[in-house]
């Protein structure tokens, strides 16, 4: 992400004429993504709220205005805590929908 200051403010430019898919995702209090990895894409999340980031083994609090980029082969997830959390979801690469692979999932999916 680059911020672009301006007289009247800034913009942040999160893409520039990359090959890429954007996404707002929404996560409902006290559920979460599945723990995944892609083998053809690298993710950019820019939070809306305050959530909680699995990167491998290790969670992390995300402040809201916060920005991560996973890299292809990382394994991860959003968790929602107490409140609803949206996410700006920017994939750069390749992106199919079967290039998930879930490593543990709640809801049973395989």
């Amino acid at each position: 992400m680059k911020i672009i200051n301006r007289p009247w403010g800034n913009f942040r430019q999160f893409a520039l004429n990359e090959k890429c898919t954007v996404k707002i995702l929404t996560i409902k209090k006290q559920e979460e993504l599945s723990l995944q990895i892609h083998k053809h894409r690298d993710e950019e999340w820019y939070f809306f709220n305050d959530a909680i980031v699995q990167l491998g083994k290790n969670k992390k609090k995300i402040k809201k205005g916060e920005l991560i980029r996973i890299k292809k082969g990382i394994a991860h997830r959003i968790i929602a805590d107490e409140n609803d959390v949206s996410v700006l979801e920017i994939s750069f690469g390749e992106f199919d929908e079967k290039d998930e692979i879930r490593l543990d999932d709640k809801y049973g999916r395989k």
